[in-house]
């Protein structure tokens, strides 16, 4: 079976000003998940959260969405990534609770990220 698309995220610089735009335009709720870095806002499309938006943790990155594809290993997935002649920029990740993500770039230059659901995530 394919791997199928587990979740979007929009990394910003103004939190407020994209809430309020995407607002206006898809009618989406959020809800409010705090985080050590910042405040985290769940996407609310139906009744499960389906994406969320973030500040960028570094000035000099620029405000982009990103996909999350989600994979059974992410260890594995990246190390057919470098085999494939990929890039890897962020290598497995935990978030407590939650799962594991990487995020790397094709050979062609298209970014990805993708999630590893942790065991009380998995449907």
């Amino acid at each position: 079976m394919a791997n199928e698309f587990a979740h979007i995220e929009l990394m910003t610089h103004d939190l407020e000003a994209a809430r309020k735009f995407y607002s206006e335009i898809f009618e989406w709720d959020w809800e409010e998940s705090p985080m050590e870095q910042g405040p985290y806002w769940l996407i609310k499309t139906g009744k499960d959260p389906m994406g969320g938006m973030m500040k960028a943790p570094e000035p000099e990155i620029p405000p982009h969405w990103m996909v999350y594809t989600k994979v059974a290993d992410v260890d594995a997935t990246l190390e057919k990534v470098k085999e494939l002649g990929g890039e890897v920029f962020v290598e497995k990740t935990p978030i407590p609770g939650m799962g594991a993500f990487g995020i790397f770039k094709d050979p062609t230059g298209g970014v990805m990220a993708i999630w590893e659901p942790g065991p009380e995530q998995e449907e």
